[in-house]
């Protein structure tokens, strides 16, 4: 049964709110019908109900809180307390259980603490770091540092606003743990996130999004900047050695799109699609509006990203050259002459070689001698493709 006390007039209500707005930062009224309807049918309620009770946007939540304490005193009838942490912010809410004209309301009382509240400043800054650490450890991969995908689901999918979304996916990853052992696929996506690190502001999130997937959110930037800085990230990833493990050539594929009025979730799903249409070309970044623009800025002596490579080794010229206007228009084309020449290529160029055409019969390191080195080195088994014969009389065999 509810203490007369708690039963007042809607003026009655607002004159008590207006003396305690004195003592406490903020004071609001939740209504109880709506906040009950929302919690019961969070998938389905309705426009009114998900709009009157947003309380969690100030928390800068995408969804409910978990500890709702609003909905505790709604069911328990009675008041009740937490601390909530916001940014670098700590604050002592109350909610206490009220009748306004008969209808169940939950009065929310927010004071925000600081150094002269509650507390001595000593005791404030452990509280602060104590909170800042468990935050940490619930929204953080244990692994690379970066934000997790709860942190995603909590604070982020639901956000709207303009930003630059991406999907960004390690190319032959799988591969990687499956030959090198796990802890090789560990250095990889450490290393992954070291670079993108140094290309990213304290504004931008980055989010391990799954096992190989990481998500990058990028507000406010324009399309310019954006498109430049994941060809930069992309550039510098397939530069980069993963320590321990310098024969593995790292490279992404990346989808990238801006967002405006939709949601990041909405957002995703688009840069998702896109991220998929590079992984065909792996080490590649596709950027909604400006995928031929990267082309262009990303079109050195060897490569034009939109094409798979593939390493012709003959040590007849007649014979490369024949080849290479075979497949110019569709592929990179990296000549070698002999298998000596063919290994250089290969530690080069590593896994962002789809094909090769080798000779058998060649001076200095013939087609067997290549195979073996590449069979020793596990080039082979990681994903290269061969196709071995020799010309005779202008026929491959």
């Amino acid at each position: 049964m509810t203490d007369k006390k708690d039963c007042m007039t809607m003026e009655q209500a607002e004159q008590k709110m207006e003396c305690l707005r004195e003592v406490f930062s903020i004071v609001r009224l939740v209504d109880g019908e709506m906040l009950e309807k929302r919690a019961e049918h969070s998938a389905d309620a309705d426009a009114d109900a998900m709009e009157m009770c947003q309380c969690y946007s100030f928390w800068n939540k995408a969804k409910p809180c978990e500890n709702c304490i609003s909905m505790k005193s709604l069911r328990e009838k009675k008041q009740a307390a937490k601390l909530e942490f916001l940014d670098s912010d700590i604050f002592q809410v109350f909610s206490r259980y009220v009748e306004i004209d008969g209808k169940p309301y939950v009065m929310e009382m927010l004071k925000k603490l600081d150094e002269d509240t509650l507390i001595d400043a000593v005791g404030y800054g452990k509280m602060v770091q104590k909170l800042s650490v468990y935050n940490d450890k619930l929204y953080r991969d244990a692994l690379t540092g970066a934000y997790n995908r709860r942190y995603y689901e909590d604070e982020i999918k639901h956000v709207k606003g303009k930003a630059g979304v991406v999907i960004l996916d390690v190319d032959d990853f799988k591969l990687y743990n499956d030959m090198r052992g796990h802890h090789a696929g560990d250095m990889a996506l450490i290393t992954v996130v070291e670079v993108i690190r140094q290309y990213i502001r304290k504004t931008d999130k980055l989010i391990r999004y799954g096992g190989d997937e990481f998500l990058l959110l990028l507000p406010e930037i324009d399309s310019e900047n954006f498109a430049r800085k994941l060809n930069k990230i992309k550039k510098k990833i397939a530069e980069t050695s993963v320590p321990g493990y310098e024969r593995i050539k790292l490279s992404v594929s990346i989808g990238g799109v801006s967002a405006t009025e939709e949601t990041v979730e909405e957002a995703v799903q688009r840069a998702d699609k896109r991220m998929y249409l590079a992984k065909m070309y792996k080490n590649t970044a596709m950027v909604e509006g400006m995928d031929q623009k990267i082309a262009e800025e990303d079109h050195d002596e060897h490569t034009d990203i939109l094409k798979p490579r593939i390493l012709i080794v003959d040590d007849s010229k007649i014979n490369r050259e024949l080849l290479t206007e075979i497949l110019q228009d569709k592929y990179q084309i990296i000549e070698a002459e002999n298998g000596n020449e063919c290994v250089e290529k290969l530690e080069k160029y590593g896994n962002d070689i789809a094909l090769i055409l080798l000779d058998i019969v060649m001076p200095k390191m013939d087609g067997f001698a290549v195979l073996e080195y590449m069979n020793q080195e596990q080039w082979i088994i990681l994903g290269v493709r061969l196709i071995c014969g020799s010309y005779i009389n202008g026929y491959l065999t």
